[in-house]
């Protein structure tokens, strides 16, 4: 594919990103997407077979995009893997609160929306999840050896705590505040030093 193209075909994703991350799947139109891409509305489909295949596309990228960050986070560099799972949190809530426009949680937003409508987008939203908890689990296990974590399992562990943390990002969304985000991070504290729901 030359460069051009690729550019193209990527900030028609983004743009796309940007657009559904606010509004919804359903609510953006392709002719929205491409006149604020500045696109040509012809040419979408020499990038992508459908708006269904597009939003697949979008949330691959999207979790491309997010395990490199994680990987970022999680890399370690000198501090325990408690420490940069809190890291990992604390950018959570400072890019998944209501004042924050820009990053909003694609699954969150997609997840209930898409679910019955996309099989395929369903599944590239499950699979892309699942890696991230894969990898949080990856950091609770290393927590667990070099003691700065307690012994769990941390398959399930890392399962509860993104679950909880989806939970309570969309609870944000209803409520206006952060309280929510701010709950599950004692609760994960909590988890990861005693084993406890506190």
């Amino acid at each position: 594919m030359k460069k051009d193209i690729k550019e193209t075909r990527q900030h028609i994703l983004d743009t796309g990103y940007k657009l559904i991350v606010s509004k919804g799947f359903s609510s953006v139109g392709l002719t929205e997407i491409l006149q604020s891409a500045g696109v040509p509305k012809g040419s979408f489909y020499y990038y992508f077979k459908s708006k269904e295949q597009f939003g697949e596309e979008i949330i691959k990228s999207y979790f491309s995009e997010y395990l490199v960050a994680l990987e970022n986070i999680f890399q370690p560099r000198g501090s325990s893997a408690y420490s940069r799972l809190m890291e990992y949190w604390q950018r959570w809530i400072e890019t998944q609160s209501d004042s924050c426009v820009d990053q909003k949680c694609l699954v969150v937003k997609l997840s209930a929306e898409v679910a019955d409508l996309s099989e395929p987008m369903r599944l590239a939203l499950l699979n892309g999840s699942s890696l991230v908890v894969k990898r949080i689990a990856q950091c609770i296990e290393e927590g667990i050896d070099d003691g700065s974590i307690i012994r769990a399992d941390a398959s399930m562990t890392a399962d509860l705590l993104y679950n909880m943390w989806l939970g309570a990002t969309l609870m944000d969304k209803l409520q206006r505040n952060a309280d929510g985000l701010q709950r599950a991070m004692r609760i994960t504290i909590s988890i990861l030093t005693s084993n406890t729901v506190a």
